[in-house]
């Protein structure tokens, strides 16, 4: 089974940028469409992003204009720039192979005003 493994994680001032990385232990091509959720403390895992192996796009409302989701099937990597960061972005963020139960580990996300 594909593994997922987060980073790019840390503590970015209001205004600041981070980049997240999903690497995958195998093919991700199998998988249609690769997901980016957050969960921040107390509340539920929310859908952050996705994006389709033609390079369709989604993004709740709150991050539009701010966050890329972007892939590479050759590397096997998802990808999430983050621009602009709030403080109301801090969460831990887990990159998913949509469709499946295939989780990583998340990626602490840490924004101070």
């Amino acid at each position: 089974q594909v593994q997922l493994v987060e980073s790019g994680g840390g503590l970015v001032q209001a205004g600041g940028s981070l980049g997240l990385s999903c690497a995958a232990s195998g093919s991700i091509s199998r998988f249609y469409s690769m997901g980016w959720y957050r969960q921040a403390p107390g509340k539920q895992r929310a859908l952050v992003a996705r994006i389709t192996n033609g390079g369709g796009t989604y993004y709740t409302d709150s991050v539009k204009g701010r966050f890329t989701i972007s892939r590479d099937n050759v590397k096997n990597t998802v990808y999430l720039q983050m621009n602009s960061l709030k403080p109301e972005d801090t969460a831990v963020y887990y990159c998913k192979a949509e469709a499946s139960n295939i989780w990583g580990q998340g990626t602490q996300v840490t924004v101070s005003s």
